[in-house]
């Protein structure tokens, strides 16, 4: 019996040790810790990285329309097709050259210019390119590059120069995250995590009155 006494005891005793035992308890904390600091350390060189390509991609849409509105049109336009003057529209008015496009509807003609995407073929697009290439992504092309050349009345006059309003846009592949961002977010306590892999960027769009679209690098 008293043997019998003797290990219950002992299996008591040990019993609660092993309940109020903390060895390893500092591993489980740091392993917590340290998945949260990776999560929170990471994430903000993965945004950080997001936010400088998207200044980047603002600024070089900003210069590329600085460059579009004074360089030959970036679309490759048949002959004729892009005017060099504004020509005379269907108003009844038969206004005088010099008259304002805005001096009354169809003073000016609107020739309805189609947008295009850079092509390497055509010498504005592929300076423009060279401009902002080393602002965008590694993986952007000229092809990201997209032109419109929009006519305004409120631009130029009858007989003069033809002075659309140019946009350039850009559009970006997703920007993509180097981090695994949601099974860091689990491992640091969160619950079926859904931070994505790749954001979308903003549409990069950036419009300004063309100042007598000249041949040559002059402008």
């Amino acid at each position: 019996m008293n043997i019998l006494m003797h290990i219950r005891a002992q299996l008591t005793r040990k019993g609660r040790g092993f309940l109020c035992d903390q060895t390893g308890g500092v591993l489980v904390e740091f392993a917590v810790v340290v998945s949260l600091f990776l999560f929170l350390f990471l994430s903000l060189l993965d945004f950080g990285r997001l936010s400088y390509s998207v200044v980047s991609a603002q600024k070089a849409a900003q210069l590329a329309a600085r460059i579009a509105v004074v360089r030959p049109p970036a679309c490759n336009y048949g002959a004729g097709v892009f005017p060099d003057t504004h020509n005379r529209g269907p108003s009844s008015l038969a206004p005088r050259f010099g008259t304002s496009c805005s001096a009354g509807t169809g003073v000016c003609i609107d020739p309805n210019l189609t947008p295009c995407s850079g092509a390497a073929t055509n010498t504005t697009a592929a300076e423009i390119w060279g401009r902002v290439s080393p602002l965008l992504p590694p993986d952007a092309t000229i092809d990201n590059l997209r032109f419109h050349y929009d006519f305004n009345d409120n631009l130029g006059f009858l007989g003069g120069p033809f002075t659309p309003m140019v946009t350039v846009e850009l559009d970006l592949a997703d920007f993509n995250f180097v981090s695994p961002l949601a099974a860091l977010a689990n491992a640091a306590g969160a619950t079926n995590s859904t931070l994505p892999q790749a954001v979308g960027y903003s549409n990069f769009s950036v419009s300004l009155p063309a100042e007598d679209l000249a041949l040559g690098e002059s402008g």
